[in-house]
């Protein structure tokens, strides 16, 4: 199980490090080509989203039939493992989430970036005529 997550840490770390990438700024030329093998790739890593999803929904069932420890029954070493296992859970709703968004967010300025480019070739187009 903890590979799982670690790999999805990397995703989210790559996604991130593509992200500050493609954002920051640079020479034309370079982003174009920076941009368009980004969407190249975006496509075959659209696995992250199904990935995520169902991580989601893993956690949602172990939270719904996980053993609750309340009250004077419970020992003080089943208690701090209850609070890690709800703290572990709560990390990965985290880690989940920014994937999906962190994709989103590269797809978006993918898209963005290519619709500018488009706009641009129209308006170079137009001032010849």
């Amino acid at each position: 199980m903890g590979l799982q997550w670690m790999m999805l840490g990397y995703v989210v770390a790559a996604e991130v490090v593509v992200s500050v990438l493609i954002t920051l700024p640079s020479p034309r030329p370079l982003k174009a080509t920076l941009v368009s093998f980004v969407s190249l790739i975006l496509n075959p890593s659209m696995f992250i989203l199904p990935f995520a999803s169902f991580q989601l929904l893993d956690i949602y069932w172990k939270n719904e039939h996980r053993l609750m420890c309340s009250g004077e029954t419970c020992t003080a070493s089943e208690r701090d493992r209850y609070e890690k296992s709800i703290f572990k859970a709560q990390r990965n709703v985290i880690l989940c989430c920014s994937a999906c968004i962190l994709y989103w967010c590269i797809y978006r300025i993918c898209k963005f970036h290519k619709e500018i480019q488009r706009m641009e070739e129209i308006e170079k187009r137009a001032k010849e005529e």
